[in-house]
This record gives structure tokens, C-alpha cells and sequence, in this order.
């Protein structure tokens, strides 16, 4: 495989990864970012330890999805990361699950 094949399907991939994304991504309540991987997730764990005089945390996400196009099994019950860098945890906005505005009844 040539180099610009292995380009051509990388390409091919994380776009097949994006449009499974945003299918998916209304079904999970947090998007976590670590430095490694990106994660959906319906419950996140977040500790920070030390060991050593060193800071990590210890993140547990459950009913997760993983952005990695080298993995065929992207949606996961458990995952366990342990890192040294940062996380990001936000919670998704979900409008489309929010009661819209009506008249008050007179």
C-alpha cells in the first residue's frame, strides 16, 4: 500500500467515524476528551490521585462510545483511563429533548 493510499483511507475512515458520530452522539450525555482519545459517555467517574508526588487522574466512563477508527468495537459498557495530562468533561446540551415554549392558557 502506498503512502497515498494509507492517507486515502485514513481519510475515508475518520469521515466514516464523523458521520457515525453524529448519528449517535444525541444518545450520550457527556463528551469526554483526554489526551489520547475522545469518548461519549452516559456516566463519568473523574478522580484525581496522586502517587509519588505525581498528579493523574482516574477516569471511569460506562455506556461509552470511543472515536478511534482503528477500533471495530467502538461502543464499550466500561472504560478505564489513567493519564497525566488533562481531561475535559462536558455535559451535551440536548434541545431537542427540551419542552418548547407555549402561550399561557387563558
Amino acid at each position: 500500500m502506498s503512502t497515498e493510499d494509507l492517507e486515502k483511507y485514513e481519510t475515508e475512515m475518520e469521515l466514516q467515524l464523523y458521520r457515525e458520530y453524529k448519528d449517535i452522539v444525541r444518545q450520550f450525555t457527556y463528551v469526554v476528551e483526554t489526551e489520547r482519545r475522545f469518548y461519549l459517555a452516559n456516566s463519568v467517574d473523574l478522580q484525581v490521585r496522586e502517587a509519588g508526588g505525581e498528579v493523574y487522574f482516574e477516569l471511569k466512563l460506562s455506556d461509552a462510545w470511543v472515536w478511534d477508527m482503528y477500533r471495530p468495537a467502538r461502543f464499550v459498557r466500561n472504560v478505564r483511563v489513567l493519564t497525566f495530562k488533562d481531561v475535559n468533561v462536558e455535559e451535551l446540551d440536548k434541545p431537542d429533548l427540551e419542552l418548547p415554549d407555549t402561550p399561557p392558557r387563558t
